[in-house]
Order: structure tokens, then C-alpha cells, then sequence
């Protein structure tokens, strides 16, 4: 069997800037803007980017999907590794 342990987290005691709700929020957003039902905050314009839309709404329906059925191991080990990559990743940048 796979060790699903996740690696110590490097940005231990750097605030977190965001919640559950707030990414969901964020993510709704992205979707209104890429519907053109809301202007793109960096441009100002509201119009259609079909796939973007889609896009963000599939991601979404499979954050729905996982939370209701739960992560596979596979899934926990890989999600694991690319935060813990990219929690390295910015703490090497921003020393």
C-alpha cells in the first residue's frame, strides 16, 4: 500500500489568504466573467469565452463530485505532491 502521508507543509505560519468559501466565490466569479455575465475585472469587457466557462464549471462539478464520493488514493498522493510543489516552489521565490 502507498504512504498517503502528505510532506510537512513549507509555508507553515504564512497566513492563509483564502477559505473554502472564498475559493468557491472565485470560482463562480471566473465562471460569470467567462459567461459574459460580468465584466473581466482586468479588461473591463464582458463577453463569452465558451471554454473558459465550460472549463470553470467542469472544475466546479468535479470539486461537487469528489467531495461527495471523496478522493481515490491516487488522487490524495497527487494532489499531496503538486501542493506540496508548489508550496516549495513560492517559498524559494519569495526568500
Amino acid at each position: 500500500m502507498a504512504d498517503n502521508t502528505c510532506k510537512e507543509n513549507p509555508m507553515k505560519g504564512i497566513p492563509l489568504d483564502i477559505n473554502f468559501t472564498t475559493f468557491i466565490y472565485s470560482l463562480s466569479s471566473s465562471a460569470m466573467v467567462a459567461l459574459g455575465e460580468a465584466p473581466d475585472p482586468s479588461t473591463g469587457k464582458v463577453e463569452l469565452q465558451r471554454q473558459m466557462a465550460k472549463h470553470t464549471i467542469d472544475v466546479l462539478g468535479m470539486l461537487k463530485e469528489k467531495f461527495d464520493k471523496g478522493l481515490d488514493d491516487s488522487e490524495k498522493k497527487l494532489l499531496c505532491d503538486i501542493v506540496y510543489n508548489l508550496r516549495m516552489t513560492y517559498v524559494n521565490k519569495v526568500r
